[in-house]
């Protein structure tokens, strides 16, 4: 789709696209929430992310799919977290954040405990991630 690889370019270009790799050997799964309405489920397993709609949102005739995630039907795969999930890992460069890993011992490329640490909301969007 032509706006989607748009989207893509002008991350590139800006600087704003960030790469997380899944951690190998660890499981972990992720609620998506958009008000009471679980939206889909992001887990992590074998060193591959996965994104998948729930039933209730399937269901749901008034919310459309994410721009990632077009297809409700499908299991999404990837072994980089996608940028709908990364931009709520917020940079280890900045000082505050630097503290808070340095305090709590969270190793900054620790993309899963990056997540359940900072991600359950972000300004770019209305939805909650809630570990499961």
């Amino acid at each position: 789709m032509l706006i989607r690889r748009f989207i893509e370019v002008a991350k590139d270009w800006l600087g704003a696209k960030t790469v997380v790799h899944a951690p190998p050997g660890i499981s972990a799964q992720f609620l998506l929430r958009y008000g009471n309405l679980t939206f889909g489920t992001l887990s992590v397993q074998d060193g591959l992310w996965r994104f998948e709609y729930s039933e209730e949102f399937k269901r749901n005739d008034h919310l459309r799919p994410l721009i990632e995630f077009p297809d409700p039907d499908k299991v999404y795969q990837s072994p980089d977290l996608w940028q709908f999930f990364a931009m709520r890992i917020p940079s280890a460069e900045r000082p505050e954040i630097e503290e808070i890993l340095r305090r709590e011992d969270i190793p900054e490329d620790d993309a899963v405990r990056l997540l359940k640490r900072f991600g359950k909301r972000t300004i770019a969007n209305p939805f909650e991630l809630l570990a499961a």
